[in-house]
C-alpha cells in the first residue's frame, strides 16, 4: 500500500478533529489529532513528509537514542528501563523453552537485545538512528541495520520472535509495514508490539499535555479495538495483552512539565497510581503490550 493509498483509507480530510497539541520535544509547532471511527485511531495532521521526519528527532531531549544519565528524567528512564528489561526477556523466554532468532524493530542502543543475547537468543536489530546504532553495535556486536527493507532483501530470512517497543507509532506507513512483519515473522512466530493507549484514565486527565502524543514523532495513536482490527487485516490474531503499569508514572512525569513547566514528581506519581488503579476495572492501561500471532 502506498502512501496515497494509506491516507486515503483513513480519510484525513474527512476524519473529526479530536485534540490539538504541541511538539514540546523539538519544534513547538501545534499539531492536530484526527479521529477516525472505523479504526478507533487517531492520527497525526499534519502528517510530516518522510524527507523530513528525521529532523523532529534531533533533539538531547530524546532519551530513547541515547544512554544518557544526567537529568532527573534520564536517571528514572534508566532505571525504569533496566526494570522493564528483565520483564522484557522473561516474558519472550516463556513462548519456548528453546532460544531462536529475534528481531528488535526499534532497539535503540541495544539494552534489550544485549540482555537477550546473554539469555542465548539470536539477535538482530533494527535502528535508524546513526549514534543510537553505533552504540548498539558497540555493546553487542551483532547484526544491526539502518531499516527493514534490508531485511526483506533475503526473502527467506525470518524470525521466531520479533519486537516493537514503543515503535509502531512512529512507522509513516503503517498498513506496509504490517504486511512487511508478516513477512519477517515465521509461521508459528510470535510478535510483540508495545504501545501508548490514548483510551487510558492519564491520556484522558492531560488531554493536549499528555506525553505519549508527543506529536509529530507518534504519528499514529492507538486503541484496543484499533491494534486489532489493522492486524486482523493481515490475518494477525492478539492472543495476549499486557499493562506497561511504569509508562503511566513516567509519562506523568513529563506531562506536568510540559503542563505547569516542571515535573511535580507528587502529582506524575498520583496520577500515575490513579491511572494503573482505574485500569485494574478497564484494562486501560496508559501502555499495553500485545502479544500477536500468525493466523496462517
Amino acid at each position: 500500500m502506498s502512501k496515497k493509498e494509506e491516507e486515503n483509507k483513513f480519510n484525513y480530510n474527512q476524519e473529526e478533529p479530536f485534540l490539538k497539541c504541541v511538539d514540546h520535544t523539538v519544534s513547538r509547532e501545534t499539531f492536530t489529532l484526527l479521529y477516525d471511527k472505523k479504526y478507533d485511531i487517531l492520527l497525526t495532521y499534519p502528517k510530516p513528509i518522510d524527507e523530513d521526519l528525521g529532523k523532529y528527532y534531533e533533539s538531547e531531549n530524546y532519551i530513547s537514542h541515547t544512554d544518557s544519565n544526567k537529568s532527573l528524567f534520564d536517571k528514572i528512564y534508566q532505571v525504569v528501563k533496566n526494570h522493564t528489561i528483565k520483564q522484557k526477556v522473561k516474558l519472550i523466554n516463556s513462548f519456548s523453552s528453546e532460544k531462536n532468532t529475534i528481531l528488535d524493530i526499534g532497539c535503540g542502543t541495544g539494552d534489550f537485545l544485549e540482555a537477550c543475547s546473554n539469555n542465548q537468543w539470536k539477535v538482530t536489530g533494527v535502528e535508524p538512528n546513526a549514534n543510537a546504532r553505533k552504540t548498539a553495535v558497540n555493546k553487542i556486536e551483532h547484526s544491526i541495520h539502518n531499516n527493514i527493507e534490508e531485511l526483506l532483501i533475503d526473502n527467506t530470512k525470518q524470525y521466531d520472535v520479533i519486537t516493537m517497543w514503543h515503535v509502531l507509532e512512529h512507522v509513516p506507513n503503517l498498513s506496509e509495514y504490517i504486511v512487511s512483519l508478516k513477512k519477517l515473522l515465521s509461521p508459528k512466530g510470535t510478535l510483540i508490539v508495545a504501545v501508548p493507549n490514548y483510551k487510558s484514565y492519564d491520556a484522558n486527565y492531560y488531554g493536549k499535555f499528555w506525553a505519549a502524543y508527543d506529536v509529530p514523532r507518534h504519528l499514529w495513536h492507538f486503541s484496543q479495538k484499533s491494534i486489532q482490527l489493522i492486524f486482523g487485516e493481515s490475518d494477525f490474531k492478539i492472543v495476549k495483552t499486557l499493562p506497561m503499569k511504569f509508562d503511566a508514572y513516567y509519562v506523568g512525569l513529563l506531562s506536568e512539565k510540559y503542563k505547569s513547566g516542571f515535573s511535580n514528581p507528587i502529582k506524575a506519581f498520583y496520577r500515575g497510581f490513579l491511572s494503573n488503579l482505574k485500569a485494574k476495572q478497564n484494562k486501560e492501561y496508559s501502555s499495553l503490550i500485545y502479544v500477536i500471532r500468525n493466523t496462517n
